[in-house]
């Protein structure tokens, strides 16, 4: 009987760790677009894709022409896309007030020169924010305590600052803030009714004795959901009685933009 040579083929048991290191590249490669994705520091992206692609060419993965930015998608944020300038202009208001034409040190120069003795009593106080410039106007100095009515002298106040405003060609949103404390007589159930009328009272001056363009002017009222300091305290509560003026979007006369 013919005996056969059966031949064993040389097993190789290793065969897996090129599939998984494969896939763990490709996983790899996966969570930094997706930290890319959710990360809008360009300069903090730039550092990770060169620490990542020297990773990868020394793993022979990438050659040396190559970067790791080519390998990220044309659209991730922060990386030379639209979204870099916008996110950009939301952490800096100044910078995003400037870009679009107005100089934020001279608007507040000459609101300053307008307001200089409401400023000193603290009846007005100006400040960014990222939803703008905000000019408030304190209950102190415009209105009585539960009251919607301009105090007299009040609507002098408020022409002066539409003055400055209106050389600048802004759009603006009146809003009106309150405390937390509840309110409820002949003319408001609550502080809603309140905080609304007295945004109404000041954007009315500014449309019908000031000139303000009306297509540039809109109104809201927040009752106590948008303070600034503690209601703990009276001073608190005094300082979220107001009535802000906020510059959302600004564009600078011809005459300033040609200088």
């Amino acid at each position: 009987m013919r005996r056969r040579r059966i031949v064993e083929e040389e097993t190789h048991h290793e065969r897996w760790l090129v599939s998984y290191a494969d896939f763990m590249t490709l996983l790899f490669a996966l969570f930094v677009v997706l930290f890319a994705s959710s990360h809008h520091d360009r300069k903090t992206i730039q550092r990770v894709s060169a620490a990542v692609k020297n990773g990868f060419q020394d793993m022979g993965s990438f050659s040396h022409g190559a970067t790791m930015q080519d390998s990220l998608p044309a659209n991730v944020p922060g990386v030379g896309d639209p979204l870099t300038q916008t996110k950009t202009t939301e952490d800096n208001p100044a910078t995003a007030l400037t870009n679009q034409g107005v100089d934020v040190a001279e608007l507040r120069k000459n609101l300053s020169k307008a307001l200089g003795q409401e400023l000193e009593r603290q009846e007005v106080d100006m400040r960014m924010t990222p939803e703008g410039f905000v000019i408030s106007l304190h209950e102190l100095g415009f209105f009585d305590s539960g009251e919607a009515r301009l105090t007299p002298g009040a609507a002098e106040k408020i022409k002066r600052i539409a003055a400055v405003l209106i050389q600048y060609g802004l759009d603006m949103r009146v809003e009106g803030h309150s405390d937390d404390v509840p309110i409820h007589n002949a003319e408001f159930a609550s502080n809603w009714d309140l905080s609304t009328a007295r945004a109404t009272a000041v954007a009315m001056m500014l449309l019908n004795e000031s000139g303000v363009d009306p297509k540039r002017i809109s109104i809201a009222g927040y009752a106590q959901y948008h303070p600034t300091a503690s209601n703990e305290t009276p001073e608190g509560r005094r300082a979220n009685r107001r009535v802000d003026i906020v510059v959302v979007s600004s564009f600078k006369p011809s005459e300033h933009n040609s200088q």
